[in-house]
């Protein structure tokens, strides 16, 4: 698996105020970074734009753009980074392909094992009978 770069031409960043409480500067600095970018309109290979156009995340909006708000950190380039940092990771996790599984056979010790618990269980049912004699 390769790790894929997005350029920074492909996306769209937007400075907006963050919400939540932050004392005096909230309301007048613009910290908080909309990170805009079009899967469809992208250079990523067809095959990848379709992986993460089918991903169930509410992020991606009807019309195939990724939205990420970052308003983590006080500073506006702090949350470019991590804008930038969580977009490359989506991609980059929508570029991975988990390896198919084959199925195995048991081995002739489990076999063995799980037949004598069964002889044994047997063995203690056998045991609950009635006595004779009596």
């Amino acid at each position: 698996m390769q790790v894929i770069h997005i350029s920074e031409s492909e996306y769209e960043l937007s400075a907006i105020r963050a919400q939540g409480a932050g004392g005096q500067n909230v309301n007048k600095v613009s910290s908080a970074i909309h990170l805009r970018f079009d899967i469809q309109a992208s250079s990523l290979s067809d095959w990848l734009k379709q992986r993460l156009l089918h991903l169930k995340d509410n992020r991606i909006n009807a019309d195939g753009v990724l939205i990420i708000k970052a308003q983590q950190y006080r500073t506006q380039e702090a949350n470019k980074k991590d804008a930038i940092q969580r977009l490359h990771e989506i991609v980059n996790a929508a570029n991975h392909v988990k390896p198919t599984r084959y199925a195995t056979r048991p081995t002739y010790g489990s076999k063995l094992r799980r037949l004598e618990t069964k002889s044994q269980r047997g063995h203690l049912k056998q045991l609950r009978g009635k006595i004779a004699g009596e």
